[in-house]
């Protein structure tokens, strides 16, 4: 209906040029890899580097939980681990709840 108020030079600017659809989703895949790289693949090394720590632990290393007490194995279940922090005052914790393995003589030097 109004189509005599738009000239056909303006109508021809509004146009937009043709691209394709790979250029079109490349800032997408671009990002993609980008997230991947940056932020999934150093969580997965993170947490298959705190499984294989928890699959080496052993009878007698000394260990810092979640929670920041340290203490030493005194023995190991499936699932749970106990951890002495004291003279005869042990603690059952998950396997989880367990950040690092300290060096041997640790304890001693707290």
């Amino acid at each position: 209906m109004l189509d005599f108020l738009i000239s056909p030079a303006a109508a021809q600017a509004a146009t937009a040029p043709e691209t394709s659809v790979a250029m079109q989703f490349f800032p997408l895949i671009l990002l993609a890899v980008l997230f991947y790289f940056m932020l999934i693949r150093p969580q997965m090394k993170r947490n298959r580097e705190h499984r294989d720590m928890l699959g080496q632990l052993a009878k007698g290393d000394e260990v810092v939980t979640s929670g920041g007490m340290a203490g030493k194995v005194s023995s190991i279940g499936e699932a749970y681990v106990v951890v002495e922090i004291a003279d005869n005052v042990t603690v059952k914790i998950q396997k989880g709840a367990i950040s690092s393995v300290l060096p041997k003589g640790t304890l001693k030097a707290l």
